[in-house]
């Protein structure tokens, strides 16, 4: 679709133009002749002939020609046919501010009508229940609510949160935006549809993004890849986040990767940034713009720089949280920041220069530069707090602070970026300086060492992305009711699944009576697992409908019999080999997020007690996957700690990823192998459920 005429508008209509203080027809006439737009700017109110000193039509069709932008700012119930009359005059598209719609249930009967208006002009929408479209360098306000005039920057903003974008444009940090956009409902677009219209503008440097709801993970991937090719930084805030599915949930998979976790992977394997909470998107957003900032000269880590002793140890423990590296200096650069500092101060990472030399622009240059200059630093950090209304001398110094972080960042051989130690220290004027020169600047010290290391992520790959797109896509189009068989799969059944697809299965099969399970033992080796088969089973060990060691006739008989007395509705018994002990993960495939993942974790009965997993989006390919395996913190167990012999991790990774392939092959919801025993040569799946779409 089409964005660009409601993003660059050389024309726009007011429908329900009016003076009255209160309404967003009045607010968006005051918003467009204050940020100076330079465009036609129409009424449509049929009452009135001039607002606020432009012309006013009765309708669109009678204004004199079709309008870029239609801004909508009536009452819900009207909407649709003035979104139809748009679509049919062949206007670029419309922004609908009012609420009443599908956020409410009295108001899905009107969202559906304007959402089949939109759909027959392919006319774009942004709203309903939203605020509009800022487009700062067009000086362009479809806006209905409160806005002050603000420099254009690089930074865009697209959010289903219309009280956020409000307040984002109001903020005082060193932000500038390029466009913020309003979405709300989101009735005729997807959100990301923003996303990658506007990465395409060379004046756009990052894309900070406020979602309430999955969306189309297709489109989301494709607008990601965009943003890789471009160049543009992505921070994403997800909220609202959905249960997840009936199929998940009901296994092990949805208590370890719920729809959140999903979304989460994919974001980070596009190279995004995931923000907790308000402030971090916007610090995140602000960051990512500045050209130059996310440059990297190898896998090195981060030194910090302060003049307090108390922000260096409370520095140095944030970073062990947040698992950033902060490498010791080499020996040459400690010499040569000794020469440097004062006797007070202590030479190590994070360093502590003291205020002895504040203001002296010359030594805290060649601090800065010297720092960078370090073979294991990939980025410096100053800490740098200014207060409110200084003037005179303190000024004058804190001037010469500022100036000795821009000297020593333009012969730094590595990025440095400055972060204020409380949010509100970090001044509008000088954080926007230090971004001009190419240094983010960051409110808050925490928030600061998370953009340090969302900064320091690799680059996307956009052909990995479009893979996942078409994965997605496929996901999407199989029908969950095929054949009328949306159902669980028996284990029995979902180990053959398996075993067509070539992956590595404990021996077994179904018995007919106890004589056959006792034949059964002795095909096995005489040591045997017997439990019970059915697609109504997947907790087995809750219900005990499992015996393990079996190693006699007599044993067999006596599991076979205990085992059909539990009386559970279609289950047969399954007789399997008896494997030496090895080190359990779970291993799941699931299509039921944003995209299809694969979900690794430690398994066996302990998995949702540790909660120890690492979610990618499918495809994934085994070396991907044996990244993810050597991620976990349970990684020791598979690897040789504490002189346990190495495992053969390869073949889990191979494992996993056959089983991501199978779900994909098979048009699959689920497949959960819980456990996967590794051993020192190979990796078998011992347990396995396996569901259609729509279990």
């Amino acid at each position: 679709m089409d964005l660009s005429r409601l993003l660059h508008p050389r024309s726009v209509a007011v429908v329900g133009a009016t003076e009255r203080p209160d309404a967003y027809g009045a607010q968006t006439l005051i918003n467009l002749e204050l940020l100076g737009y330079r465009g036609e700017v129409w009424g449509v109110n049929p009452g009135r002939s001039s607002v606020y000193g432009r012309p006013c039509f009765p309708s669109l069709s009678d204004c004199p020609a079709p309008p870029d932008a239609v801004v909508v700012a009536i009452p819900a119930a009207g909407v649709a046919a003035v979104v139809e009359e748009a679509g049919a005059l062949g206007c670029g598209g419309a922004v609908v501010f009012g609420a009443g719609f599908g956020e409410v249930e009295t108001g899905a009967a009107l969202e559906a009508e304007l959402a089949a208006a939109a759909s027959a002009h392919g006319l774009p929408v942004c709203g309903p229940n939203g605020n509009g479209i800022v487009a700062l360098h067009e000086r362009a306000a479809l806006w209905g609510d409160a806005l002050r005039p603000t420099e254009a920057g690089r930074v865009v903003l697209v959010s289903q949160s219309g009280n956020f974008a409000v307040n984002a444009l109001n903020a005082s940090r060193g932000l500038r935006f390029h466009t913020v956009v309003s979405c709300g409902n989101s009735v005729a677009l997807d959100p990301v549809e923003w996303v990658a219209e506007l990465a395409g503008d060379d004046r756009v440097g990052s894309i900070a993004l406020y979602l309430e709801g999955d969306g189309d993970g297709a489109l989301l991937c494709e607008a990601l890849a965009h943003c890789a090719e471009r160049g543009v930084g992505v921070a994403v805030l997800k909220v609202g986040s959905s249960a997840a599915g009936a199929a998940a949930a009901a296994a092990h998979t949805g208590a370890l990767a719920g729809d959140q976790r999903v979304f989460r992977a994919l974001v980070e394997e596009a190279g995004g940034a995931w923000a907790e909470d308000f402030h971090e998107l916007l610090e995140l957003g602000k960051a990512l713009a500045v050209p130059g900032a996310r440059a990297r000269k190898g896998e090195g880590g981060l030194a910090i720089l302060t003049c307090s002793g108390g922000d260096s140890a409370l520095a140095a423990d944030e970073c062990e949280r947040l698992g950033l590296s902060v490498p010791p200096l080499a020996p040459e650069t400690r010499g040569r920041l000794r020469e440097l500092l004062p006797d007070a101060a202590t030479v190590a990472n994070p360093l502590d220069y003291t205020a002895l030399i504040w203001g002296d622009v010359e030594r805290l240059r060649d601090i800065v530069a010297t720092a960078g200059d370090d073979p294991v630093v990939e980025r410096v950090l100053v800490l740098y707090d200014q207060l409110v209304g200084i003037a005179g001398a303190p000024e004058e110094s804190w001037s010469a602070v500022r100036e000795g972080i821009h000297r020593g960042a333009e012969l730094s051989p590595v990025p440095v970026m400055v972060s204020s130690t409380l949010p509100e220290l970090l001044d509008d004027v000088a954080a926007a300086r230090f971004i001009e020169a190419g240094i983010p600047a960051v409110a808050g010290l925490r928030s600061g060492l998370i953009v340090a290391a969302a900064l320091g992520r690799p680059p996307a790959d956009p052909g990995r992305l479009r893979e996942i797109a078409a994965a997605a896509r496929t996901a999407a189009a199989v029908d969950p009711g095929r054949n009328g068989r949306a159902s669980w799969l028996a284990e029995h059944d979902a180990k053959e699944l398996l075993r067509e697809r070539g992956l590595p299965v404990v021996e077994g099969r179904l018995v007919a009576h106890e004589d056959d399970a006792v034949i059964a033992l002795g095909e096995l080796g005489g040591h045997a697992v017997a439990k019970l088969a059915a697609g109504s089973l997947r907790h087995k060990v809750d219900i005990g409908a499992v015996e393990l060691d079996i190693r006699d006739d007599a044993e067999m008989r006596a599991a076979h019999a205990r085992l059909m007395a539990l009386e559970i509705a279609g289950a047969r018994v399954l007789v399997e080999r008896m494997l030496e002990p090895g080190t359990e993960l779970l291993v799941s495939a699931r299509a039921d997020g944003v995209v299809p993942s694969l979900v690794i974790a430690a398994g066996g009965v302990w998995t949702e007690v540790l909660a120890d997993a690492a979610v990618i989006p499918l495809p994934a390919s085994p070396a991907r996957v044996e990244r993810a395996i050597r991620g976990l913190r349970a990684a020791p167990r598979l690897t040789g700690g504490r002189g346990q012999p190495a495992l053969d991790v390869a073949a889990a990774a191979r494992l996993a990823a056959a089983a991501g392939d199978a779900l994909l092959a098979a048009g699959l919801g689920l497949i959960e192998l819980n456990p996967v025993l590794v051993h020192e040569d190979g990796a078998t799946v011992v347990d396995a459920v396996a569901a259609s779409r729509g279990a």
